[in-house]
């Protein structure tokens, strides 16, 4: 198959293209795996990235939120890391796909590696969507490309935001999305790492639900001060995006 840049792909068993609606591009997944879900589409639309800035994507699965940042014109630079071969090398051939290799680099890694992969203060911004259950929570069949993804077997809470911090500039922004009941735990380790959060936004499935993501910027170095966005409500019946779902992210 081929993408815009004209870049021959081939798909590996199981794996399929999904048209991401952003500038015909595209992004190789394997449903038997792992897709990208709402909450990196809506982390990618909650970042504040420059026009001239590097920025660092911790656990970047198959590339979504690279190439969607990218695709929004922000960011002079990507750099996703992702501990998993088989996600990486999806993500690294997405990119191919879609002419954007000068702009976003796929590194295969664990990110308890990142000081000797990256120097001191060298990023712009971080951005994560880690796992977001501890290790023993649900656990039923370890190291699989799912439970990697979602729960804490690889990398911890503490592992993604202790790093995260280390690579980001003086009054570089963190920005993540979590699960609601661990925000407080989030909160705590943003400050053990010099992170004063900044801007949150609560993510409702529906109006009349309870909140099932929760959207955070951290400043380095930052002052005590914290600004609440008003609530983002996802659907307005099922199967059915609220206005404001339709008038950010244009689905």
């Amino acid at each position: 198959m081929k993408s815009q840049s004209s870049t021959t792909i081939e798909l590996k068993a199981g794996e399929r293209i999904d048209d991401l609606q952003r500038n015909g591009y595209g992004i190789i997944q394997n449903p038997e795996k792992f897709c990208f879900g709402m909450d990196a589409v809506l982390l990618s639309g909650f970042c504040r990235i420059g026009p001239e800035e590097q920025v660092l994507d911790i656990g970047t699965g198959t590339g979504i939120i690279p190439i969607l940042l990218q695709a929004k014109g922000k960011g002079e630079h990507f750099t996703g890391i992702e501990i998993q071969e088989e996600s990486a090398d999806m993500a690294r051939r997405s990119v191919a796909m879609n002419g954007l290799a000068d702009r976003i680099e796929i590194i295969c890694d664990d990110i308890n590696h990142a000081k000797e992969l990256f120097s001191q203060d060298s990023f712009h911004a971080v951005v994560s969507n880690p796992p977001y259950m501890i290790a023993s929570h649900g656990l039923k069949c370890e190291k699989t490309p799912m439970t990697i993804a979602r729960h804490e077997v690889m990398c911890t809470l503490d592992d993604v935001i202790r790093e995260g911090s280390r690579v980001l500039k003086d009054k570089g922004r963190f920005f993540m999305v979590h699960r609601p009941f661990r925000m407080v735990e989030v909160f705590e380790t943003f400050r053990k790492y010099h992170l004063e959060p900044k801007r949150m936004q609560l993510v409702y499935p529906y109006v009349d639900k309870e909140p099932n993501m929760v959207m955070i910027e951290a400043l380095k170095g930052g002052r005590s001060r914290l600004s609440v966005e008003k609530p983002l409500i996802v659907y307005q019946s099922k199967g059915k995006y609220t206005q404001e779902i339709t008038d950010l992210y244009g689905y």
